[in-house]
């Protein structure tokens, strides 16, 4: 983690920026109100079953791509954690993705071809149906490579999640993305659709993490095995792995860059002064064999951010060799308790 006096030095300017932010938030506020209306009208309701949804209801939004072999691990794990309705945005698959759906009673699926890129990532169409659908309800908003975890997920949902983090007065749970890898190269971490993800990448990097203060009062972090592997040579480029992917909506709130930060800015903050909230983590699992297609796929849209730069970094090391992401330093995943013993986690007043 930063330093005390990394943290001194930047003081001076990242205060001067933040009183800055606090005078535009406003502003940027409205503006991402504006433009989920304005791309909202970008979606076609493909299959709408959201007459179905119930006060107290946990929702979860996502956006995808031609990542169908994911999603019936996906819904099994998140009913299992008590989400009673999904919203999808389908932006252009043509993998049977809708076709896969038709039978899911608890699923809604919205289409467009528009770009992903000028929608904010996607962003501006997800704030459009939390607006619409997810005022007062508990909201999980994440990637279909992206499984929550938080503290006693194995005998608590996240209904009692949110019934907990209602009596806190915490309005968002703030997470850690932790890339998941195999003991195997990616090439050979095969995987099949319904199949649980931890049964081929169940390895993650326990150190080798960085926080610095952001802009929007959040807490800034890279590292892990992207940082350590894809970015070594340009740490500083790594990408963000701080999210709030659960969050009581309201009809003012907006995602402003991707999960990683939210408006209003206070959203974004895991802890109060002297206090620990509960936090959780997002297992990422980014890095099965479908990862090669997957690179070959985003480079070519360059619908993905500067200019699908990430991706090209997937798709130079791939090309290069083998790749083996596991290292003598790895850890394999035990459960949550593990995460807060490794400090990855915090359990807050929850017990």
């Amino acid at each position: 983690m930063a330093s005390l006096a990394a943290r001194l030095r930047q003081a001076p300017g990242l205060l001067a920026r933040r009183l800055d932010w606090r005078v535009k938030e406003p502003v940027h506020m409205l503006q991402r109100r504006l433009q989920a209306w304005k791309h909202g009208r970008d979606l076609r309701g493909a299959q709408d079953r959201t007459d179905r949804i119930r006060a107290g209801d946990v929702l979860l939004f996502c956006c995808l791509r031609n990542e169908a072999i994911r999603i019936p691990a996906f819904l099994d794990y998140y009913r299992r954690l008590g989400v009673a309705h999904f919203l999808f945005v389908d932006n252009g698959s043509g993998d049977g993705f809708l076709a896969d759906m038709t039978a899911e009673e608890d699923v809604s699926v919205w289409t467009t071809t528009s770009s992903y890129r000028e929608a904010n990532y996607g962003m501006h169409w997800l704030n459009h149906l939390l607006a619409r659908f997810g005022r007062d309800h508990w909201c999980v908003t994440c990637d279909p490579d992206e499984f929550l975890v938080f503290p006693h997920c194995d005998r608590r949902d996240l209904v009692e999640l949110g019934a907990f983090l209602d009596g806190e007065r915490q309005r968002s749970l703030n997470c850690l993305m932790l890339d998941m890898y195999s003991a195997v190269p990616v090439e050979e971490a095969g995987y099949a659709a319904g199949q649980d993800p931890l049964e081929v990448s169940n390895r993650f990097d326990p150190l080798g993490y960085s926080q610095v203060d952001g802009l929007l009062r959040d807490i800034y972090t890279r590292g892990g095995v992207r940082r350590r592997v894809f970015f070594h040579d340009v740490p500083e480029q790594a990408p963000a792995l701080n999210k709030t992917p659960f969050v009581k909506w309201r009809w003012s709130y907006s995602y402003f860059t991707s999960m990683h930060q939210l408006v209003p800015c206070w959203l974004n903050h895991p802890h109060e002064p002297e206090r620990n909230h509960t936090t959780g983590v997002l297992l990422h699992f980014k890095y099965f064999g479908l990862l090669r297609d997957k690179a070959a796929e985003e480079m070519n849209r360059g619908e993905h951010w500067n200019d699908s730069f990430e991706y090209r970094r997937y798709h130079d090391s791939l090309e290069r060799e083998s790749l083996h992401l596991d290292h003598p330093g790895g850890a394999t995943f035990q459960g949550w308790r593990q995460l807060v013993d490794l400090g990855l986690m915090n359990l807050g007043r929850w017990f």
